[in-house]
């Protein structure tokens, strides 16, 4: 099962055992509710995913790598009372609460989330003495004698043995207890994600002319090679926060993230070609729309390589444009939302406050909306910058009423409205440019490879990107459109006569 359909999965069970029926009781009784168990390989998005559907599913998340506990870090510290059975006094030894039990009520009364995910992973991987705790928490949802909270689900993930000396085979009693996954490493599903994270466009246009090097294990006589998703996404970030500093990123630099020597190599040779064809070929004056013949012509007899690059170039500015643009109409909805609840106020509270201090007032309940979010671990990066965005624009909204002395409700409700239509005119130019960005990039597709193999790679990659899906939604774009329908349905036609003619294989 890839990531995505593994998240829809969890997302799906998470949803099944916290219904309730009309009592207020769990459909599927806690003791029932089978601990999902992902196994797969390292560095394909597990963990990541655990923060991702805690934040869309509105609950919270306690996460653990289980091989950094003790036994008594996980099972708690005996201590000696006193019981009296039948007249007599005995001493009975017991256990305190668990770190990773009093983790989850410390996350409920931090958060004010009474149901979550206890997550953790390299559950397989555990020493011989925690061993037998790991399994009695699979089995009964317990560490020792202490319950984890109902409403909190338990999901667990460990690597094959393959990938991992120190993992312990679970018996046919355990794995009968709980609902069991296996995650693969899928390319395309990854570049979905890797485009709505920004990924950089070096790493997606490498991996997709070299769909192999997405995810490889090797064991040699000096160790284990291997590239994973995880490491092109850090790498990835590297290289981001490298080009701001003006340092370059070499093949050194590279297999600290790929431990694979042969595809670090290779990247890196990638990625010096990268920047060498986004100054050869004057991209910045090709989404300006200034197209030379010389670079149309040099581009179209060039190699497969090179004219990959040139269209992984593309692609990263246009999808870097596109994003930009519904970002700022995901702020836009925001700030609108807070301006009519401004308007609301204004026209149905009759004595009190006056224009300024009720504009404090909507900022003061959207700020305390954004602090509550981030406090329960429920906003993501983009997120944040919305939720700051619109803040910084609301204070500077009350400080123009400020600075020009407005208090009457209706003079500074219409200045709020003159200050809001400056701002969505801003929007619709950005709209604009990222549309004509569109058109100029299409120009000289069609200048340099007409109706070609990358035409068809070039729509593809925007038809993964769900920004650019959303924006292609809102804005009209003939040739898009008119692409789309002609050579993605031939390319479709191709695909399945050549099946045919295979028997059906590929």
């Amino acid at each position: 099962m890839n990531i995505k359909r593994t998240k829809e999965e969890i997302k799906n069970t998470i949803e099944a055992y916290l219904m309730k029926d009309s009592y207020g009781n769990y459909e599927i009784p806690p003791i029932r509710q089978r601990p999902v168990f992902l196994l797969g390989s390292p560095g394909i998005g597990k963990t990541q995913i655990m923060e991702q559907i805690s934040k869309e599913c509105g609950i919270g998340l306690v996460a653990y790598t289980i091989t950094h506990h003790t036994r008594q870090s996980a099972i708690g510290l005996p201590f000696i009372s006193k019981k009296q059975y039948r007249d007599q006094e005995f001493a009975v030894t017991e256990y305190t609460m668990s770190e990773i039990v009093a983790s989850v009520y410390e996350k409920m009364e931090q958060t004010g989330l009474s149901e979550g995910i206890l997550f953790l992973d390299e559950i397989n991987c555990v020493s011989e003495t925690l061993a037998p705790a790991m399994l009695q928490f699979l089995q009964c949802k317990s560490f020792g004698n202490h319950k984890i909270p109902e409403g909190w689900i338990i999901v667990a993930a460990g690597n094959p043995p393959e990938y991992n000396r120190s993992v312990r085979e679970f018996d046919v009693v355990t794995m009968d207890r709980v609902k069991k996954i296996e995650v693969e490493a899928d390319f395309q599903i990854w570049k979905e994600y890797a485009y709505s994270q920004g990924i950089h466009g070096a790493v997606i246009s490498y991996l997709n002319t070299r769909k192999q090097n997405f995810y490889q294990m090797e064991t040699t006589v000096d160790g284990r090679n291997f590239a994973t998703p995880r490491g092109w996404e850090d790498l990835s970030n590297l290289i981001q926060v490298y080009e701001k500093l003006g340092k370059a990123v070499d093949r050194q630099v590279v297999v600290q993230y790929i431990q694979f020597p042969k595809i670090a190599r290779d990247f890196a040779n990638y990625l010096e070609l990268y920047y060498k064809y986004r100054t050869d070929y004057q991209l910045e004056e090709i989404f300006k729309g200034n197209l030379d013949e010389s670079l149309l012509k040099k581009v179209a007899h060039a190699s497969f390589d090179e004219r990959i690059s040139v269209l992984g170039l593309l692609i990263s500015r246009v999808n870097e444009v596109l994003k930009a643009s519904m970002q700022t109409e995901q702020y836009m909805e925001s700030l609108q939302s807070c301006l009519l609840e401004y308007k609301e106020q204004i026209q149905t509270i009759e004595e009190g406050a006056d224009g300024q201090q009720l504009l404090s007032h909507v900022i003061r309940k959207f700020n305390m909306d954004y602090i509550n979010k981030k406090k329960a671990e429920l906003i993501g990066r983009e997120m944040d910058k919305k939720y700051r965005r619109v803040l910084e624009t609301l204070g500077n909204f009350r400080q123009t009423l400020r600075m020009e002395n407005i208090c009457q409700r209706e003079s500074a409700f219409l200045r709020i409205k003159e200050l809001f239509e400056q701002e969505n005119e801003c929007f619709e130019n950005q709209q604009s440019e990222a549309a004509q960005v569109l058109e100029n990039i299409f120009d000289f597709l069609e200048g340099a490879f007409g109706n070609s193999q990358e035409m068809v790679m070039f729509l593809t990659e925007l038809n993964s990107n769900s920004y650019s899906v959303s924006f292609l939604q809102e804005n009209e774009c003939q040739r898009y459109y008119y692409y789309n329908k002609e050579l993605l349905f031939d390319e479709k036609r191709k695909n399945l006569l050549k099946r045919m003619s295979h028997g059906g294989k590929e």
